[in-house]
């Protein structure tokens, strides 16, 4: 075999003994029936409890993805006040708390707020005692059934955009210009400030 050109010399490897290191997964149908069990048992420990805490609905990282909403760690301390639960009470009825967590938007605080309100709205609490119902307990218990999954699941927000036909005052509209000239007047803002502030320096010596 010959070689012609400026290229990688072939220096393959074929002797690695890959058979011995490879990983198999022939147990993959017998633990998804043990995930399927565990689940299963873990629903009628709970019962009538949902599975799952109720977590915020908190945006994505990077700008990638921060068009994507998805659940979050927990509510934040602001969320809570604003939906008039204690921050005690929320842990010992299915809500999910994290105090580290801040609102940094208005919307963002309004969405999960949003949320809190329509849980509890649904929200069935058990007496401690039957028949002996104390302050904040769920008198009619008919419609009670458990949740398994997902507590209230997050949607994206539609991505429909309305339309509407441009203006004529949006077509005379110079926006390559109207950016030129922002950033020069931000520029020589400096240099422009000083210039009037001499003119009325030198215009105060004249009339001394």
């Amino acid at each position: 075999m010959g070689f012609r050109g400026n290229r990688v010399l072939p220096n393959n490897h074929f002797r690695k003994d890959w058979q011995t290191r490879v990983k198999t997964w022939f147990d993959q149908p017998g633990r998804k029936l043990r995930r399927r069990q565990a689940r299963v048992t873990k629903a009628a420990a709970v019962a009538p409890r949902p599975t799952e805490a109720l977590r915020p609905a908190v945006r994505c990282q990077t700008v990638k993805y921060n068009m994507k909403l998805r659940a979050g760690r927990g509510f934040t301390l602001e969320e809570l006040k604003a939906a008039g639960i204690p921050r005690k009470l929320a842990s010992t009825i299915g809500i999910s708390v994290d105090h580290r967590r801040r609102n940094k938007s208005q919307e963002s605080l309004d969405l999960n707020v949003q949320r809190l309100k329509a849980y509890q709205a649904k929200l069935i609490v058990f007496p401690r005692k039957a028949g002996k119902p104390k302050n904040g307990d769920s008198t009619d218990l008919s419609g009670a059934e458990q949740v398994k999954g997902a507590v209230l699941p997050i949607e994206q927000p539609s991505k429909e955009v309305e339309t509407r036909a441009i203006t004529e005052e949006e077509k005379g509209f110079k926006a390559y210009q109207t950016l030129r000239l922002a950033r020069s007047d931000a520029r020589l803002k400096g240099k422009r400030e000083a210039r009037a502030k001499a003119a009325a320096e030198a215009e105060a010596e004249k009339k001394k």
